[in-house]
C-alpha cells in the first residue's frame, strides 16, 4: 500500500520562489564587478530571474541545453543560475582558475550553448570562443555603460539583454530528477569529470546544509559565500540562503583581507565560508590593523586540511566558531562536517582541537564507511585506514559520459579516492 500524501517536485526555482513570498525584503548585497556596492532584494532577485529564463526561452535556448557561466559571486550570477534552472536548462560553472585549454575541453565536453561572463573575465573568454563548437551566444553581466569593445561575436550586455525580456514567463514544470546544474572535477586523473547534478539532488543538498549539526543557518542569519559559486555550487551557500531567508553578501571578485573585512563588518555578517589561504589572509589583514569581528559567528573551513592555528586563531582571538568540513563536486558537495556532539562537547584545550581537526560527521542523507581494497567493510576505530566511500541522494551515480565507472559500485558506493579511518563517534580523519 502507498501513502496519500501529494506528489511536489523538488524543483530549484521554489528555493527562489520561498524566498520571494516568505523573505521578500531580505537583502541581497553584491559588490560589483565595476566596483560599487549593490543592494538588492530576493523579491527584486526573483523578479529578474524569471527575466533571466524568459529571455533565455526567446533566444531558443531550453530543456536540457547547457549554459555556461564564467563569474564571480555577485546577484547576478545568482539570477542567471536560477533563470537557467527554471527554463529546463542546466547551468554549467566553469572554474576560471583552470588552465585555458582545459576550459576549452570542457565546454566542448559539455556542449555549452550560451555562457554568461564577468567584465573580469572577458579576456579569457575571447581567447578560447572560437574553439567551443556549440558555442551561440555571450552575454557579459554588465549594463551598456560598462560593456568594452569584443571581437566576439553574438555578444550582448546583460542588463540591455534583460530589458527586453517578456516579465510574464511561468516557471517551467518537470521531473524533479532533471539536470540542474553541472559541474566538472579536476581533483581526479585524467580529464576533467562531468558532474550534473538533479533539481532533487540540489534541493535535497540545501536541506542538509541548512541543518544545525551541518552548516546550521536560519533566516536571522547573514552569509558571505566567499567560496565561489564556480567550486563546487558554492558548497550549496547559493540555494540554502535563499531556502532559509538569510540575507547574502556577495563578494565579487575582491578576496584579499581588507575587502572581506569590509563586508563582514559593514553588513554585519555573521556566516561565511572559504577555504585556509582566505582566511589566513584576512586573520592577517586583523593582525596587522589591531581590528576585530564582533558580529561574526561562525566560519565553515573546506577545500583543503584546516590548520590548527587557523582553528585556535578564530576561537580564541576572536570567539568565532570553526567548523571543518570536507566534500567533493561529486558529493553537491558536502560529505562531513566536524561539529561537536554531546559526548564531545566538554572537551577542552587540545583534546578539543584533536577532534576538531578531523574532518567531521556526515549529516542525515549522506552514508560513509571504509573498506580494505577487496571491499570489505573495516571497523570505525579511529585507527583502521581504509577507502572512504559514500552514497546518498545529494551523491553522484556516474559522471557525465559515462566515464569513470570504475569509481562507482552495483551497490550505490562512490569511492571518493581518498584514505580515511572513522571513529568510534563517527568522526571521519583523511590521512
Amino acid at each position: 500500500m502507498l501513502g496519500l500524501m501529494q506528489e511536489w517536485p523538488l524543483l530549484c526555482h521554489k528555493l527562489i520562489d520561498n524566498a520571494e513570498r516568505q523573505h521578500g525584503r531580505r537583502e541581497i548585497v553584491s559588490r560589483s564587478i565595476e566596483g560599487p556596492i549593490v543592494r538588492s532584494t530576493y523579491a527584486e532577485i526573483h523578479n529578474r530571474a524569471l527575466k533571466v529564463a524568459g529571455r533565455l526561452e526567446r533566444d531558443g535556448f531550453g530543456f536540457g541545453d547547457r549554459i555556461a557561466t564564467l563569474a564571480w559571486n555577485t546577484a547576478r550570477h545568482i539570477e542567471a543560475w536560477y533563470g537557467i534552472m527554471g527554463v529546463g536548462a542546466i547551468y554549467h560553472t566553469l572554474n576560471p582558475r583552470l588552465f585555458p585549454e582545459q576550459i576549452t575541453w570542457i565546454m566542448n565536453n559539455a556542449g555549452d550553448k550560451a555562457i554568461f561572463v564577468d567584465l573580469t573575465f572577458l579576456p579569457l573568454l575571447e581567447k578560447i570562443a572560437g574553439a567551443v563548437k556549440s558555442l551561440k551566444q555571450v552575454i557579459v553581466l554588465t549594463d551598456n555603460a560598462h560593456m568594452p569593445e569584443t571581437a566576439l561575436p553574438n555578444v550582448v550586455a546583460y542588463e540591455e539583454w534583460l530589458g527586453e525580456a517578456d516579465g510574464n514567463f511561468a516557471w517551467k514544470t518537470f521531473d524533479e530528477n532533471t539536470a540542474a546544474g553541472m559541474c566538472y572535477t579536476s581533483g581526479t586523473t585524467g580529464d576533467p569529470k562531468g558532474v550534473l547534478y538533479s533539481h532533487r539532488s540540489n534541493v535535497l543538498h540545501a536541506m542538509i546544509a541548512a541543518m544545525p549539526d551541518a552548516m546550521g543557518m536560519s533566516s536571522r542569519d547573514t552569509i558571505l559565500p566567499v567560496v565561489p559559486m564556480f567550486h563546487a555550487n558554492a558548497w550549496g551557500l547559493a540555494q540554502s540562503a535563499p531556502m532559509i531567508g538569510a540575507k547574502l553578501v556577495m563578494p565579487g571578485c575582491k578576496m584579499d583581507g581588507a575587502s572581506l573585512y569590509e563586508l563582514l563588518d559593514s553588513e554585519k555578517v555573521t556566516f561565511s565560508a572559504a577555504v585556509p589561504t582566505v582566511w589566513m589572509m584576512l586573520l592577517q589583514h586583523l593582525e596587522e590593523t589591531g581590528k576585530k569581528l564582533p558580529y561574526l559567528q561562525k566560519v565553515v573551513i573546506g577545500g583543503s586540511s584546516c590548520p590548527r592555528a587557523l582553528t585556535t586563531k578564530f576561537q580564541n582571538n576572536y570567539d568565532v566558531q570553526v567548523v571543518h568540513a570536507w566534500g567533493m563536486t561529486e558529493m553537491s558537495p558536502l560529505g562531513t562536517l566536524c561539529t561537536l556532539k554531546p559526548d564531545y562537547a566538554g572537551l577542552m584545550g587540545e583534546a578539543r582541537l584533536g577532534v576538531q581537526q578531523k574532518q567531521g560527521f556526515t549529516p542525515f542523507g549522506i552514508e560513509m564507511k571504509v573498506t580494505d581494497d577487496a571491499g570489505n567493510e573495516l571497523p570505525w576505530d579511529g585507527k583502521t585506514f581504509g577507502r572512504l566511500k559514500v552514497r546518498g541522494p545529494a551523491v553522484a551515480r556516474a559522471y557525465y559520459g559515462g566515464i569513470g565507472s570504475q569509481q562507482f559500485d552495483e551497490d550505490g558506493w562512490f569511492d571518493t579516492g581518498d584514505v580515511a579511518h572513522i571513529d568510534p563517534g563517527g568522526y571521519m580523519q583523511i590521512t
